[in-house]
């Protein structure tokens, strides 16, 4: 019974993240620029993030050198991967930019062996390679209709977000994840209220839709998935929890079929299905 919960618990958290790019998408289309969205997507998810931690008891406030490590997750880790992920939504389908940004367990396990002094073995190169070719498979077959400019820069967020999975590795050994959360979200928020503040990009929603979208990724897109993450972590393990992970792409991938309209084509699937494999390989 508590497989099943973990596995459940851990598919919910994989299509909460994989509503992300959907509600990226409408922000835009209700004109509401990235430092806004990100802004109260990360203020509003402090709030309740700390909130369920204060209720449960196990609500704790770094010092030294965990603090400063947290702080700087939030700021430059977690809060670049997601302006980058944004700014990848306006050049590629929700369903694309998904795909893409999946690559990152490749250069996860890529980034440990230079930084963690992990071994290289075949099948972490045969990972990167096939992760990668899914990704030039995309690009490549109809260039017409993905920008490779997008593409690179979701690429990029990927590499970053790996670079903070790696990072907070050695930080997890003397703080536990939860807690980290706690510190990296009120970061990545003061991060885009200097951001949008200094580039007269943050303004304060006034339509009840806007509020809608920003309320429903604080929720739906960031505090359900992440609790649901270690409460299916905490049951199912490391090595299943990553392997069922695998579901988002797919998941924004049909989403964005059913809620924008998104194209899907035998060549989206297949380059999908790739880097799928390539996550597999490395997480098997």
């Amino acid at each position: 019974m508590s497989n099943r919960l973990g596995t459940g618990l851990v598919v919910v958290s994989a299509l909460g993240f994989g509503t992300l790019g959907i509600f990226g998408k409408l922000a835009a289309s209700a004109g509401l620029t990235i430092p806004t969205v990100l802004t109260f997507r990360f203020l509003l998810a402090t709030i309740l993030v700390w909130a369920w931690l204060g209720v449960r008891g196990n609500l704790r406030l770094l010092s030294g050198r965990d603090l400063l490590v947290g702080l700087g997750l939030g700021c430059f880790g977690y809060a670049t991967m997601s302006l980058l992920y944004f700014v990848g939504l306006e050049y590629l389908t929700a369903g694309l930019t998904g795909i893409v940004l999946y690559t990152y367990p490749v250069f996860v396990v890529a980034l440990a062996v230079f930084v963690l002094d992990e071994p290289v073995t075949r099948r972490t190169v045969a990972a990167l390679v096939v992760a990668l070719a899914g990704v030039v498979f995309i690009t490549g077959a109809d260039p017409t209709q993905v920008d490779p400019w997008g593409v690179l820069i979701v690429l990029l967020a990927a590499i970053v977000y790996a670079t903070y999975i790696v990072v907070s590795r050695r930080a997890l050994s003397t703080v536990d994840s939860q807690t980290l959360t706690a510190h990296i979200l009120p970061a990545a928020t003061v991060s885009f209220l200097v951001f949008g503040t200094a580039t007269g990009q943050l303004t304060v929603p006034t339509t009840a839709t806007s509020w809608l979208i920003i309320v429903a990724i604080a929720i739906v897109a960031t505090v359900v998935p992440i609790l649901a993450f270690f409460a299916g972590l905490s049951r199912i393990g490391a090595s299943r929890t990553s392997i069922v992970s695998t579901i988002e792409p797919a998941g924004t991938l049909a989403l964005g079929a059913l809620v924008l309209g998104e194209p899907v084509s035998l060549v989206t699937l297949g380059g999908g299905a790739l880097v799928v494999i390539g996550v597999l390989l490395v997480e098997s």
